[in-house]
């Protein structure tokens, strides 16, 4: 009979271990009953921050296998320097037939040789990367809309809304007046504004460092972008010590004029210079060693330098007494104000159109131009005042002040004046530093 041999057991294991796990099964089979029990009706939520979750597996893919990224939908092109409305239109995208209409179209609106640097075009794509729209933003006007019909385009203008408010500027000039204004946030195109505002007190040439203005002016806007400068309503201009003052207000004859805050004409008889911010080259002198001549003499006048074509003023209203040419005075006009004073305006490159002997001229009209006519050097203009049958100094030449506003026209202007005082008026004391940069709104229109 064959014997049949128990394999021996396994390092660490007995005979019993079977037995074991039996009975540790036997024992856990309640436990398991009872979890199963007290399990609620709903299986819980599950939530997992992992996007993964049940994906199928991920296969690595070439660039080849990868599908084209969506066509953009919106483009801006800044204008730059030597850009061309054919060429921006062209880098975004249109084809050379909708070029010619985008640009026929916007050129009905719009001078497209007024395309300024920074301005933008902005380009929006359909679904199939054509341009289904172009947009001109004109800064301080509104935009030019092109839209796609078909295959035509629409061109229309959406001109923003235009308003205005007052707005106070101020400044301490350190260098320039150009500097002070642009420090201030402001436009140096105020600088003519401001001349005809202080044309018969201040001589623009002569400020110095330390030397401060605040007016309010009008700032316009074309829907939220500046578009411009309007006119000054009132002004303070703190020249050499003296603090001098302006108001706009309405004199006889419904005409337009600068007063002071109690109504007393700010215009005088007399600009003080023929030149706007005028640079004196020479001075009047009774002994002076002539570039020409190479002698001493009197130079009974104030030269100004200025560049060949700067405009000439009359710096009084009065009659044309003579217009020719002179051996030493080249091109020169002659100007009578009234029975005791001229003024002769010399060394001009050429007479404004319609001056001629007899014709009345205003305050501040162009009569001429300056030039180098005659025994000139370089290009300036020699002005020159007679008095009482002598020349004079022309810095020391007083002005006859008109009549003060009077009755309703005064009350009107007093009612004007008080909404501008509060702003203006804030004490500033010899030395002091204003602003500089301040530029705040003070009343909406």
């Amino acid at each position: 009979m064959k014997r049949i041999r128990r394999r021996p057991a396994a390092p660490g294991r007995s005979s019993g271990t079977s037995r074991n796990y039996f009975v540790l099964a036997t024992l856990l089979i309640p436990v398991v009953v009872i979890l199963i029990a007290f399990q609620p009706d709903e299986p819980p939520v599950v939530s997992s921050t992992n996007p993964y979750d049940g994906a199928p597996p991920i296969r690595l893919a070439s660039l080849e296998d990868l599908p084209p990224p969506p066509p953009a939908l919106e483009r801006v092109i800044e204008v730059g320097e030597g850009d061309t409305l054919d060429g921006i239109l062209r880098d975004g995208g249109l084809e050379p037939a909708e070029i010619v209409q985008i640009a026929d179209g916007l050129t009905d609106i719009f001078d497209p040789r007024r395309l300024r640097i920074g301005e933008q075009l902005r380009f929006a794509y359909d679904a199939d990367d054509r341009v289904d729209a172009v947009t001109l933003r004109v800064r301080g006007w509104g935009e030019i809309v092109g839209s796609r019909e078909g295959t035509n385009f629409r061109v229309e203008a959406k001109e923003a809304v235009k308003w205005s408010r007052d707005v106070l500027v101020e400044a301490t000039i350190d260098t320039t007046l150009y500097d002070a204004l642009i420090a201030a946030e402001a436009s140096p195109a105020l600088i003519d504004s401001l001349y005809e505002v202080f044309q018969w007190d201040i001589d623009f040439f002569r400020l110095q460092r330390g030397d401060w203005f605040r007016f309010v002016v009008e700032r316009q806007f074309a829907g939220e972008e500046p578009s411009g400068w309007g006119r000054i309503d009132g002004a303070l201009f703190h020249h050499q010590g003296v603090t001098y003052e302006a108001f706009r207000g309405e004199g006889p004859g419904e005409v337009e004029g600068w007063y002071t805050r109690t109504g007393s004409p700010v215009r005088k008889q007399f600009l003080k210079a023929p030149l706007k911010a005028p640079r004196i080259t020479s001075g009047y002198t009774k002994r002076r060693f002539h570039p020409v001549l190479k002698t001493w003499r009197p130079h009974l006048a104030i030269d100004y330098g200025a560049p060949t074509g700067t405009p000439v003023m009359t710096t009084a209203s009065g009659v044309v007494t003579f217009v020719g040419r002179g051996r030493g005075e080249g091109n020169y006009v002659r100007v009578r104000h009234n029975l005791k004073t001229e003024t002769y305006y010399l060394h001009l490159s050429r007479f404004a159109d319609g001056i001629r002997k007899g014709t009345k001229v205003e305050q501040g009209d162009v009569i001429g131009y300056v030039g180098a006519t005659g025994l000139a050097t370089a290009p300036h203009l020699d002005y020159r005042v007679r008095q009482d049958g002598r020349f004079i100094n022309p810095l020391e030449l007083r002005s006859v002040t008109p009549d003060p506003l009077s009755g309703r026209q005064l009350a009107t202007f007093l009612a004007s004046v008080e909404k501008l005082l509060p702003v203006l008026d804030r004490p500033v004391e010899p030395g002091d530093e204003l602003e500089g940069t301040h530029l705040a709104s003070i009343a909406t229109r």
